[in-house]
Parts: structure tokens; sequence; C-alpha cells
């Protein structure tokens, strides 16, 4: 028997379909009607006087358990019908779809696919959409934002967003658009990277949820949002099962005429067969995506050859494959997958924004100040700043319309460049950073003819001066004694690079590990959160080694120190985590680098190098 059908009563099981939710992700909204018929039809019937089903989480599979109640079934079809009557409101003109909006926003640039069933698909379905990102660096740039807001107005929308961490991807590297291979990078780097990353996406989105309030936009039940990353299902899937069913309907002809291999193979250093099989990998990412309810893609213009032998390729396995499918085949042309591309964001010289042409605006405050950030957004020049204020915000337009409209009457006071800066930071880094930069800047650059006294700097209540003189009043760490301490999230989240040389990580006890990376204010704070198991290290499942490449950690029990160096990756990098928002990757340099750089930690003690041996205390 199933090992997904264990949980439920003979009766019940015999009524469940292969396209059934028990076996189905219930992470998609796109899926729980079919919750709601089968288990009201079967389930809940052959359960008289038991309200609640057990199924399995992941959809079917034995292990963690969410409940499936009445209250969410009674959830999910108001869901549905609240979208069906957005489709009838939109077939009657009242209303624009999904695609017409992105269409006026300047976020739409091309349809993989064709045009009018995207427009349908928006219409009739609660479809889910993705677009992903390979963490080649430590952080997201500008560029990277324009498919990021289609996915942020597709969640205030109502709409299923997912965003993909290409843990695994980054491993080739995707060639488009290259001449010349990627340099390979030490695996420490890009695990530091994907860690990074990770906690950036997450941190997006929580702020486009904020963002979104603040204009208008209320959370609901049915908006849905994930992140994941590739590396959880490429670490489980023989290889032979994506040659068996995605490569067996693949041709070299098409293959071998992409743009990118013709270019690679005349123009440059000729292309490794891992980077060719990219698309290859792009398109199992989508398959598997696909299954939970995942139809359209979402990238630049550069990536539209990926996205159209993606669509292809899942077409192929939904028609030909001799796996068991976790939905229907593909019944009408409404449930094909399709993409959508957005512009590419370039310099004023043409050339595309990013790490590799050595221009990329950073969204990391640690490697672009949000003042760097605000400034960018305020040299933009007069001719697209509409159209910037369209596609990176969130106003509405005919409150763009008024801006440009001031912006005509005097371009020297740049109005409408302020007010797209002030939105992006406040998308980016939250409400409490666009206001303090947007002071900065006008302190900055008043007029030297002011006679006015400059507008003061807000300021947090300030703890007594006793405190303030405390070498623990900068953490922020509200356990830790420190009553001034704001509470940490997502706006207001700590740097999660830092130093630490040799001497505070090998041979310590990760309660004094916490404390030098600045996690907590004291070593006895530390030890009593790992105590009660409160932090956790990047690690294999079961505490069995230094973490993999997938962003994975366990909770750090009063182990020896000795122990400590077996979840060092490579040797030289650490993950740390406490709750939500707190994470650490912790660089580990040798004593004397340390102590070339400059810099200092707590429990560092610059005269001495060797390691302050392990204690309790």
């Amino acid at each position: 028997m199933r090992p997904h059908l264990r949980t439920l009563p003979r009766a019940a099981r015999l009524r469940v379909p292969v396209a059934s939710p028990v076996r189905q992700s219930v992470c998609s909204v796109h899926n729980y009607v079919r919750t709601a018929e089968t288990l009201q039809k079967s389930a809940l019937q052959s359960n008289v006087g038991r309200p609640e089903l057990r199924v399995t989480a992941s959809g079917g599979v034995v292990g963690q358990t969410r409940w499936i109640t009445q209250q969410h079934i009674r959830r999910t079809k108001d869901a549905e019908k609240e979208w069906a009557e957005f489709a009838e409101e939109i077939k009657a003109g009242k209303r624009k779809n999904f695609a017409q909006h992105l269409e006026e926003r300047g976020l739409l640039h091309d349809v993989v696919g064709e045009r009018e069933l995207l427009h349908k698909v928006f219409t009739e379905k609660r479809v889910g959409m993705y677009a992903g990102v390979d963490p080649t660096a430590p952080s997201l740039h500008v560029g990277h934002m324009l498919p990021f807001m289609v996915l942020a107005w597709g969640y205030v929308w109502g709409l299923p967003v997912t965003w993909v961490l290409g843990g695994a991807t980054s491993r080739v590297g995707d060639p488009t658009g290259r001449l010349k291979g990627r340099e390979q990078v030490h695996s420490s780097v890009r695990k530091a990277n994907m860690a990074s990353m990770h906690m950036q996406l997450k941190k997006l989105g929580a702020s486009i949820e904020q963002y979104g309030k603040r204009h208008g936009y209320e959370k609901k039940w049915a908006w849905k949002r994930s992140l994941v990353n590739n590396n959880t299902w490429w670490n489980k899937v023989p290889f032979i099962e994506v040659l068996r069913d995605l490569g067996a309907h693949m041709r070299l002809g098409p293959m071998l005429g992409r743009e990118t291999v013709k270019n690679r193979l005349s123009k440059g250093d000729g292309m490794s067969f891992s980077e060719f099989s990219y698309p290859l990998l792009q398109a199992w990412d989508w398959w598997v995506l696909f299954k939970k309810g995942v139809q359209v893609q979402v990238g630049g213009t550069d990536q539209y050859g990926n996205i159209l032998f993606g669509m292809d390729s899942v077409k192929a396995i939904s028609k030909n494959t001799a796996m068991e499918q976790e939905r229907d085949p593909l019944e009408n042309d409404i449930d094909n997958p399709i993409g959508l591309t957005t512009p590419l964001l370039t310099a004023p010289n043409g050339e595309k924004f990013g790490k590799s042409a050595g221009n990329a605006i950073w969204l990391d405050k640690d490697m672009t100040s949000t003042f760097e950030l605000y400034q960018f957004f305020v040299r933009t020049p007069d001719d697209v700043v509409e159209r910037y204020l369209k596609m990176f915000t969130f106003l509405p337009l005919p409150e763009i319309a008024k801006l440009m409209e001031e912006q005509n009457k005097d371009p020297s006071k740049r109005v409408a460049q302020h007010a797209l800066a002030a939105e992006f930071v406040e998308l980016i880094h939250g409400k409490q950073e666009a206001d303090a930069v947007a002071l900065q800047h006008r302190q900055l650059f008043r007029s030297r003819s002011s006679k006015a006294e400059p507008t003061p700097l807000q300021k947090n209540s300030s703890p007594p001066a006793s405190h303030a003189q405390s070498p623990t009043s900068g953490f922020t760490n509200p356990q830790s004694g420190n009553q001034y301490a704001p509470q940490t999230n997502f706006s207001n989240m700590p740097s999660i690079q830092v130093t630490l040389p040799e001497s505070l990580v090998y041979g310590q006890n990760f309660h004094k590990i916490l404390w030098s990376a600045g996690l907590v204010s004291s070593k006895g704070e530390g030890h009593r959160i790992v105590t009660n198991k409160g932090a956790y290290v990047g690690s294999r499942p079961g505490d069995s080694g230094p973490m993999s490449d997938e962003l994975a950690f366990t909770p750090i029990l009063t182990w020896p120190a000795e122990k400590t160096k077996d979840f060092i990756v490579d040797g030289n990098i650490l993950f740390l985590k406490l709750g939500k928002w707190k994470f650490k990757t912790v660089r580990i340099v040798s004593d004397e680098e340390f102590k070339r750089l400059g810099l200092s930690a707590p429990g560092w003690e610059p005269e001495e190098s060797a390691p302050e041996p392990a204690t309790d205390n």
C-alpha cells in the first residue's frame, strides 16, 4: 500500500483519485478546491465524529504532518469563490487581469507562449508563478528586482509566488550571454553566498508584504509565498531519472541551435557539457514546481531561451512520462506551462547591470549603503524616471502622473527621482531606513543659502548613561537583559557577515562562539539559549557533519568543545542562527590575519594568540 494512504480508513482510500490533494502539496491555493471536494465526499464521510483528517505536509510522504481542518476547507472554498467573482468582473470589463496590470506597469516585455493564453490563464486561475536566482554573489542587486517585482505584484494580487534559490544550478552557472565560462569558486564561498542570499530573499518577502500594506494591500488568507532551494530535489533525484523522463524528449539539434551555444562555439572559448546542460537543469526545476501548481515562470529578457526550453520540456514530460503525476494530465490550454519576461535594467551606455559588468548596485547594506542606493535612484535620468516609478514601486498610476506634472514644472528639484528613491529603499530596507536616508540626503544637499536650521535626525529613546557605557549596549537581542534593544525583525536585522579568529572558534564551546559572533550579549546568555535548544548551527541532518549544499540547521546542544570543528565548512566557514531573523555567516581567519586586519570581537585579546581553554562559563 502506498505510504501516504496509510493514515486514511479503507472507505476513504477507495475514494481517493490519482490527483487527490492527499498526494498534493497543501501550499498551492490552486489545488485547494480539489482538497475540499475530495475530503468532503470521502474522508469526512468515512470519519463521522472526527472533525479533522491528518495528511502529510509534503503531500503524502510519511514524516511531518499537518491537519486539514473544516475551517481550512471553508477558507479554501471562499478563496475559490472570490477568484471566480474576479474572473466574472474581468470578463465584464469591470476589472483588469494580472497580465494587463503588468503591461500598464511596463513589467511585461515578452510572453513565452501565446499572449492571449497568458491573459486567459491569469483570468481563469489563481495560478502559481516563480522566478529563480543563482547565488553567484553574496547579494542580490537592483537588476534582479524586475522579475521579483512581478512576483511582488502577484503576491498582493493573491497569486501563489515562489522564489527559487539555485543552490544546485549555481554549481554549473548559466552560460547565457557569456563568451567565457564562469570561474569556479571555492565551495565555502558558494555556500556562504547561498546562505546570505537565502536570508535576503526571506527578508524581501516580508518587506514586500509590509510595503504592500502601506499601499492598501491588506494580507488575506489566500496570499501564499514560498522560498525554496533547488538543492532540495537535486540532492535526492537520481540523474538517470532525469535522463529518462526529460532527456529522452530533448533533441540535440534545437539545443545546438540556441544563440548562446552558437556564440560560445564560434566566438568564445567553447562550452562545457555542464554549461550545455544548464537549460535541462532549469527545466527540471520547473517540472518539480509545475507538479505543485506553479505554471508560470518569470525572468529577464535574457532568460527567454531558457524559459522556452523549460516550457517545451514540461509539456513533453507531462504527455510522455511514466512517473505518477501529482496533478491531472493537461486537459486544455490553460493547464499548460507558460512564461513571461521583464525588461532588462541597463546602464546609460546600454550595458546590463550586474556583477559581471562591474556596475552592480547591491541590495545588501554592507555592499551598497542605503545612502548610495538612494543616490543611485536620485540620479535617474528624467526621460526614464516615470518608467522606473511604474516598474519599481507600488505607487498608483494617477499618483505617478501627478508626480510627473510636478517634476516637469521644475526638473531641477528632482521630485520624481526622490519619490522613486524613497519608495525603493523602503521596499528593500523598510520605512524607517527610507525616512532616515531621505533626511540624511536633505541635510547633505540642502541649499547653502538657506538660513534654516537643519532638521534634527530622529533618535530612539536613549538608555541611561550607565547603560550606554556598558560593553553590551550595542547588542539587539531582547533576551539579553537590554530593555532598550529593539525587537529584531526583517527591517532591522543585523549584518549577517562576521569574521572571527581561529582561537575564538576552534576548541571553543558554542555558547562562547555565539557571544563572540555578536548573537548574544554574554556567555551566560549563550549557555542558557543552547541549553534550551534555541540556537542552531548549519549542518547535515542529525548533526552528522558540516552543512552541505542545502541550507539546513540542527539545534546546538551542550556538546564538548572538540565537536565544534565538525560543523566548520571547508575549514573556514560556520553558519549560526538564533530565532527567525538573527543569522551569522562566520568567516574564520588565522589569529595573525585577524590582528593584521585590525578587527576585534568579544573575547579577543590581541596580545594573546593562544585560545582560551574551553569552560562552561
